[in-house]
């Protein structure tokens, strides 16, 4: 079987993108999607995945990141699934797909039998240890990227702060639309009890606005009151 693991941390992220890199790589993959993880690993679809691969399956991730922010728990799941036997193929980093891994492995020098096979077996492990490393460096990369974005927002938001800017919603404070500023905007101006000198009933049919929206918002023109 071959899967496609697409998965974003935020609302704010789309998966979109994900799948089309997926699809486009190998069209037959049956794609399994993860929302609003962060950088858990306690996810209810790659578990239920990883639960059920079989040796020689395929899993493809769009990149490294997507299958672990943490570094740790990453190459942790990557040397299970390897020593499993399911192949792992990330399309934004290829020379950490588990064929790479499995190359450094067949590739490494046969031993003689002689004495310079203390050498030789140096050299192997030498191998292994560089292909291992390539793998711990991608994932390491991937959640330092994390680390590094979540810094620079908050050192937006606190530059921001500090130049007298509102960051998200005031407190106590209320949304206005467009279109109810326009009309408390009609009511300040055309209303007696403000700058004009319609009546309430000449100003609701002036505006088109409902008689609660309009003493609503002439409440609040009035501070309230």
């Amino acid at each position: 079987m071959i899967y496609g693991y697409a998965r974003i941390s935020t609302k704010k992220q789309s998966i979109e993108r994900q799948i089309r890199n997926i699809k486009q790589y190998c069209n037959s993959a049956v794609i399994v999607t993860e929302e609003y993880t962060g950088t858990s690993m306690n996810r209810k679809e790659w578990n239920k995945l990883i639960s059920k691969v079989k040796a020689q399956d395929i899993i493809i991730f769009d990149s490294v990141s997507r299958m672990s922010r943490s570094a740790e728990d990453g190459f942790t799941s990557y040397e299970e699934l390897f020593n499993k036997g399911v192949n792992l193929v990330f399309i934004k980093e290829p020379h950490i797909n588990t064929e790479v891994y499995k190359s450094a492995i067949s590739n490494s020098v046969k031993l003689t039998g002689g004495n310079v096979d203390f050498i030789l077996e140096g050299v192997n492990k030498y191998l292994m240890a560089l292909a291992r490393e390539q793998i711990k460096i991608a994932f390491e990369q991937a959640e330092k990227e994390v680390k590094d974005l979540h810094d620079r927002t908050k050192e937006g938001i606190e530059t921001a702060r500090l130049n007298g800017k509102q960051i998200g919603r005031a407190k106590g404070s209320t949304y206005t639309v467009k279109s109810k500023q326009k009309k408390m905007d009609m009511i300040k101006k055309y209303s007696k009890s403000f700058d004009g000198n319609l009546s309430d009933d000449e100003c609701m049919k002036l505006i088109d606005i409902s008689r609660n929206t309009y003493y609503k918002y002439k409440k609040e023109l009035n501070g309230g009151i």
